[in-house]
């Protein structure tokens, strides 16, 4: 059963959508489309991935936002429409949406299979030693058609706080990321980011291991994120938290499946309280796009695949403050967009923000906004057949 979604184009401007001035500089032609795409039955905090067949996979909250339910539907249309949604939790309830960075993350694995993880709400089974919350995961069974019963993968470093993650990718490997405090101790100091590894597409996981040693801490209200690459590259982005200010971004890559993850900051930020930040990442040409949110600002970088080397680092433009929860994608061609919110607050919504670059990471002059992002909620971006891009919000 499919139904239709209606799209917002932006090649002319309508429905509350409004450009932005161009920036200084900027090149006038403009070849990606921009389209706006509303989360299917007024959910939330949309995350989403494409599949080699081109599929659009999709989940998002529904529910009270301390506890409620995580739902996932496909389009084979580019968004036009959608297939009938399927709940991922188990257990009612058990997703949490409240601070934005405490929700669901969705990777797609070998044979297309849809891999989900997210922190339980204060209701969600299994719990951990003294009723701690659980870092919970499923996937799509083999017939596609329900997910599985939802699992606990926490052994020992319990502690959540901000959002955790999860990444697949297409030879059977399946990551699950998180940070909480070394078993025995206490305080964003002693945080650490912790990751298990299925090596069989999910039907097992090893126990947690610390994923960098380096003693950085890590920021308690922040979401980290955790993406496999097509090139076999493992990448994490997360906050530390040294002496209690020091909350610098910290960029991990790993060129083993895992095994082992060399780490450094990419961005630094001195603040005495925890920013609740998120970050993402994306395939490109010839490497990965990552974006994270420093100061007020948000940033992205290409890490190339031969290398691993990162490319200079490029700001959003415009001075606006408040910006939050970006999210990134890149065409055939090179181009990028980076997306991102602005007003957005504890407890209230705001507006979706774009900006396309060429592939040299110039801003072109197709840049937009739109009203009308939910409290709690987050931005997602995809990658259309026609080299245009679509944003979910």
């Amino acid at each position: 059963m499919m139904f239709a979604i209606q799209l917002v184009i932006l090649a002319g401007l309508s429905t509350g959508a409004v450009p932005l001035d161009a920036e200084e500089g900027a090149k006038p032609e403009s070849v990606s489309k921009v389209t706006l795409l509303r989360v299917p039955d007024g959910g939330i905090q949309p995350q989403l991935a494409i599949d080699s067949k081109g599929h659009v996979h999709l989940i998002y909250f529904s529910g009270d936002p301390m506890g409620g339910d995580i739902f996932y539907v496909r389009s084979d249309d580019a968004g036009r429409t959608f297939s009938r949604r399927l709940r991922v939790n188990s257990q009612p309830g058990s997703a949490i949406a409240i601070g934005n960075i405490r929700g669901a993350h969705l990777a797609i694995g070998k044979h297309e299979r849809v891999h989900v993880a997210w922190n339980g709400s204060g209701k969600a089974e299994p719990k951990g030693s003294g009723g701690a919350s659980p870092m919970l995961y499923s996937r799509l069974n083999d017939a596609g058609d329900a997910f599985e019963p939802q699992r606990n993968l926490i052994h020992s470093a319990f502690g959540l706080d901000g959002g955790g993650s999860v990444a697949a990718d297409h030879v059977g490997n399946v990551y699950v990321a998180w940070h909480a405090p070394r078993p025995g101790s206490q305080g964003e100091e002693n945080r650490q980011v912790w990751i298990t590894r299925s090596t069989d597409e999910g039907k097992s996981f090893a126990p947690e291991k610390a994923a960098f040693e380096e003693r950085t801490g890590a920021c308690g209200c922040c979401g980290l994120r955790v993406f496999a690459g097509n090139n076999g590259g493992v990448y994490l982005l997360y906050r530390a938290a040294r002496d209690h200010r020091h909350r610098d971004m910290f960029l991990l890559t790993s060129t083993n499946h895992g095994t082992r993850f060399e780490g450094e900051c990419v961005s630094q930020w001195d603040i005495a309280s925890c920013p609740m930040t998120t970050a993402a990442f994306a395939e490109a040409v010839h490497g990965v796009l990552a974006a994270w949110e420093s100061k007020g600002q948000v940033f992205n970088a290409r890490i190339d695949s031969e290398t691993g080397k990162r490319s200079r680092t490029i700001a959003a433009p415009g001075e606006t403050p408040g910006r939050k929860y970006p999210a990134v994608a890149c065409n055939s061609n090179g181009e990028t967009i980076l997306v991102w919110t602005e007003q957005m607050s504890w407890n209230r919504g705001g507006s979706v923000v774009w900006q396309v670059y060429d592939r040299d990471g110039s801003p072109r002059t197709e840049r937009g906004r739109a009203a009308g992002v939910p409290t709690w909620s987050l931005v997602a971006v995809f990658v259309r057949p026609d080299g245009g891009f679509t944003v979910v919000y």
